[in-house]
């Protein structure tokens, strides 16, 4: 592909402002590629609840960065994907890559749907995103200094935002990884409990892990007014994904990338640098 057909070249990035697709779509731009924001508030909204909007961000689309909301394990997801890929190929779109979940059986449901749906495909399977404490729902324990959750000694080999994009954009950018499941993970798999602490040694403060059961995590969750969708997300994810089925390392960034993926003390060093977890005065 030269590069004045990459820059003809439009990407749909749905998710466009989440963890991966906001990351998505600043390497894209950054190398030079037109890139469309698939969100409720971009200049042409993207709405999956909304199927009026599809249309509209699909015109002229070559190859699309799939992350459905709020996750491919939820109900329902499969008709949404199904519907959204058919659509996707009457609009006259070429490929798609699929961010997915390590572990998740609905998810494994949505990737065939994707692999059969005529497109060019390629699938990008995470392990739990390590920026779920720093840009997701874990951000406000880390602060108040007690991260309590379940499931803390179970090992999760945390996957970074920043490799999942990089791998998603060089499946966009180059047709060499079309037909690929590239499974994404940290260098290194570590319990809940064990990242806090990483977390607590990168910002020098005292943060303490506290195991509590599902219940009490529900409740949790619903006190600090998280989203009811997102509430039942993570409870199906501690109460069943995160289970160990997923706690060895996968090779996706080495296959796709060449490089080892980056470690969870390197995540931890980058966001204590930022201040993220600064609790201001």
């Amino acid at each position: 592909m030269t590069n004045t057909a990459s820059h003809q070249q439009l990407f749909l990035v749905t998710g466009g402002t989440g963890k991966t697709g906001s990351r998505v779509a600043a390497l894209l731009e950054a190398a030079g590629h037109p890139v469309r924001l698939g969100s409720r508030t971009a200049p042409i909204p993207f709405d999956w609840t909304d199927r009026e909007t599809w249309g509209p961000a699909l015109a002229g689309v070559d190859s699309i960065y799939l992350s459905y909301q709020p996750d491919l394990a939820v109900p329902g997801a499969p008709d949404v994907i199904r519907a959204f890929t058919a659509a996707a190929r009457a609009a006259g779109v070429r490929s798609v890559v699929l961010v997915s979940g390590r572990g998740e059986p609905e998810a494994r449901e949505c990737e065939l749907i994707v692999e059969d749906s005529g497109l060019a495909w390629t699938v990008v399977r995470c392990s739990f995103f390590a920026e779920n404490f720093s840009e997701g729902a874990f951000l406000g324990d880390v602060l108040a200094g007690a991260v309590a959750l379940p499931n803390g000694d179970v090992p999760e080999p945390f996957a970074h935002a920043d490799d999942i994009a990089e791998v998603a954009v060089a499946a966009l950018t180059d047709p060499r990884h079309a037909g690929q499941i590239y499974e994404i993970s940290g260098a290194r798999a570590l319990t809940f409990a064990e990242a806090v602490g990483e977390i607590a040694t990168a910002t020098g403060r005292e943060i303490a892990f506290i195991p509590i059961s599902r219940p009490d995590f529900v409740a949790a969750l619903t006190e600090y007014q998280l989203p009811t969708d997102m509430i039942s997300l993570l409870d199906y994810l501690f109460g069943t994904i995160l289970d160990g089925r997923n706690s060895a390392t996968a090779d996706g960034v080495q296959r796709a990338l060449g490089r080892a993926p980056r470690d969870f003390s390197e995540y931890a060093k980058e966001v204590a640098a930022t201040g993220v977890w600064t609790p201001q005065a």
